[in-house]
């Protein structure tokens, strides 16, 4: 039997920003009224280091010689690499499988050089696409093969929030809704986020469990195609977070199997595009605690070409920039707090552009 669930008022600290620069033809979604809005904006704004913006995982082969220099020096590692740029990263391997501890203390140690870092982590998709197992009793012992490696990071303070991804497939119904309330319930010790993607869940009972759980919704920009949820700018939890999939229409929902999976991730957001973004990100960390934006178009780094133009744009400041990106993204000039390195008397070793 499902958890009782009472009746929850939604509180001012639940708000959709609507603006002209949405999705054409498509509604805002999950909107709420003004006056609650109006409310939620007098709660105040968060602490210089709430807002946190970075890449979704960082083991792409199409990173060297993008992201990362193509001459590795000894005892490089991607993640005390990116460390260095961002205070944030998203751990996608936890979605494939449960995180090691062993594996987790070593990125903790990692990242050490950055007080100001943590990780978000995606849940195992055993708990997100597979329902018919999870609500079984063997769920238990994978329940706890998930904490392990999650309970390491959260002693060392580097666990700022779970992220729950459901897929387009996951539409709101009574069983759906009460099976997402049992999950929540199992995992509710630590800082939940949820993300759906179908516009059934735009519904007020879709924020009032949230808010129920204490659960964070993530608004995400994604292909608007048939009743793809819309972008929004939602708070219900302390927790704020924002993942940017980028808009590849063509191959979001493809079958073509000779179309390589990067390529739904072959994205670049231009400085228009991220425009409406700034906006809702800034609603959402200014009614939560602390707040994250996560940049999954991650094709030959254009996510952490994107996530540096939103720190800079965002925290008002020049960024450092990793030297091989700039070379083929100029556009990251602009925001750079050092010039470009002094060009080398032979050129550089440069990746085939895959894309061509």
């Amino acid at each position: 039997m499902p958890p009782h669930r009472r009746k929850t008022p939604l509180p001012a600290s639940v708000f959709h920003v609507p603006g002209p620069q949405d999705h054409p033809g498509t509604p805002n979604t999950l909107d709420v009224p003004e006056a609650q809005a109006a409310a939620g904006e007098a709660q105040g704004a968060s602490s210089p280091h709430a807002l946190r913006i970075g890449p979704a995982g960082w083991s792409y082969p199409d990173w060297h010689g993008y992201v990362y220099p193509s001459r590795r020096p000894r005892g490089f590692h991607e993640a005390a690499y990116l460390s260095e740029f961002f205070d944030t990263i998203e751990i996608n391997t936890s979605f494939y499988q449960p995180l090691k501890p062993e594996t987790a203390k070593q990125w903790v140690d990692l990242v050490s050089g950055n007080r100001n870092f943590v990780f978000t982590a995606k849940l195992w998709q055993r708990f997100t696409h597979d329902v018919a197992f999870a609500i079984s009793g063997s769920a238990t012992d994978d329940e706890s093969a998930v904490r392990t490696g999650f309970d390491v990071l959260r002693a060392a303070g580097k666990l700022g929030a779970v992220l729950l991804q459901f897929p387009f497939s996951f539409h709101r119904t009574k069983e759906s809704m009460a099976y997402l309330s049992a999950v929540l319930l199992r995992f509710r010790d630590y800082p939940l986020v949820v993300e759906v993607r179908h516009d059934t869940w735009n519904s007020p009972e879709t924020l009032a469990l949230l808010l129920e759980h204490s659960a964070g919704i993530c608004n995400i920009d994604q292909p608007i195609i048939g009743r793809s949820l819309a972008p929004s700018a939602q708070a219900t939890s302390p927790v704020g977070y924002v993942r940017l999939h980028g808009r590849r229409y063509d191959t979001w929902f493809t079958d073509d199997e000779n179309l390589p999976s990067h390529e739904r991730y072959n994205y670049l957001y231009s400085q228009e595009e991220l425009e409406p973004w700034i906006a809702r990100v800034r609603k959402v960390s200014e009614h939560t605690q602390r707040s994250f934006v996560i940049t999954n178009n991650h094709f030959q780094g254009k996510a952490v070409v994107n996530a540096l133009q939103l720190i800079s744009i965002l925290k008002r400041k020049k960024v450092k920039v990793p030297e091989p990106l700039r070379q083929h993204y100029p556009e990251l000039n602009e925001i750079a707090d050092q010039p470009p390195a002094e060009p080398t008397l032979f050129p550089l070793d440069r990746p085939k552009d895959l894309t061509k």
